[in-house]
């Protein structure tokens, strides 16, 4: 039998579910609890769905997993099989009503922190009848989703020439990094540097990530490296929640926090960021004319920012 065929006839939906898990959470570890598997279990469907395609898609190291080329180009084909089989599920609970209409967003964690809950309520007082899907993710992915019809709408960064082929990207703004503590952090009351910042916990973005490689460029300016009490996030609500309850410091995106400091629930550290801002803007493809739902939610995005 050709491979093609071979794979075809012994793919299943769990290969599937499973490489979307690790693809999104980074770690095998973190990808079993979501699918409520023993890591050993999902490992061993990783490695059939790898002996299956022929090739690595997912680099594995100490600090998680990296997709490889191969894995995010098979990414884009895995997203658009399981939201069509969605999209078929659903249509058996609509035989007899009019197809529900939707908007599908894909943000990076800390944008959907720092712009999306500004955005969407008044997006609902003008669209009461569209239904908005909302998911954080790496920026890979986003770029994948948009190119395979998975999502309408992206707000993330740019990225090389060639994984940019076929969308449009229009800046909103630029964020630096920031290291944030909870107000009353004993680091405030001292003369800071930043090898006393790494005697304290630290949340931090996973390797691969924009926020990370800034974070990583930072300390090694300073002669500095990240502590062994370390905590490697995607997940903004998390880190904001360590940040606010305990001693952690948070390597974070202006645009997540904005908020926060301006209020004074969280606080930033006077240290040097001498990083290069990173562009944060909206996500579309050429090829797709937005629908009405996704114009309303981008001119509301674009003035929730020029707004702030």
């Amino acid at each position: 039998m050709e491979k093609n065929g071979l794979f075809i006839q012994r793919i299943r939906l769990r290969h599937l579910h499973t490489f979307l898990a690790v693809a999104q959470q980074g770690t095998l570890g973190r990808a079993a609890e979501t699918l409520n598997l023993s890591q050993p279990a999902l490992s061993k469907t990783l490695t059939e769905l790898e002996q299956l395609t022929g090739t690595r898609l997912f680099e594995r190291g100490r600090l998680g997993a990296q997709l490889t080329l191969t894995g995010e180009q098979f990414l884009g084909h895995a997203m658009k099989i399981l939201d069509a089989l969605n999209q078929a599920g659903q249509s058996f609970n609509h035989k007899t009503e009019t197809p529900p209409e939707w908007v599908r967003i894909g943000a990076l964690p800390t944008a959907a922190l720092g712009i999306l809950p500004t955005v969407l309520g008044p997006f609902h007082k003008q669209q009461r009848h569209v239904t908005l899907q909302v998911a954080t993710m790496n920026n890979t992915m986003i770029l994948s989703g948009l190119k395979s019809g998975e999502l309408d709408l992206g707000v993330g960064r740019i990225s090389d020439p060639e994984l940019m082929v076929g969308l449009n990207y229009e800046l909103l703004f630029l964020e630096s990094l920031k290291l944030v503590v909870r107000p009353n952090h004993p680091l405030l009351y001292e003369n800071i540097t930043m090898s006393q910042v790494m005697n304290w916990p630290v949340v931090v973005s996973p390797r691969g990530t924009a926020p990370r490689q800034n974070a990583e460029a930072l300390l090694a300016a300073q002669g500095c490296q990240l502590p062994a009490a370390c905590v490697e996030t995607l997940s903004a609500s998390l880190s904001r929640q360590l940040t606010l309850n305990y001693n952690y410091v948070w390597f974070v995106p202006s645009g997540a926090v904005k908020d926060d400091l301006q209020q004074g629930v969280l606080t930033a550290l006077p240290v040097i960021t001498p990083c290069d801002a990173e562009p944060i803007g909206i996500l579309t493809r050429v090829d797709t004319a937005p629908s009405t739902g996704v114009q309303i939610l981008i001119s509301l995005i674009r003035k929730s920012v020029q707004g702030s």
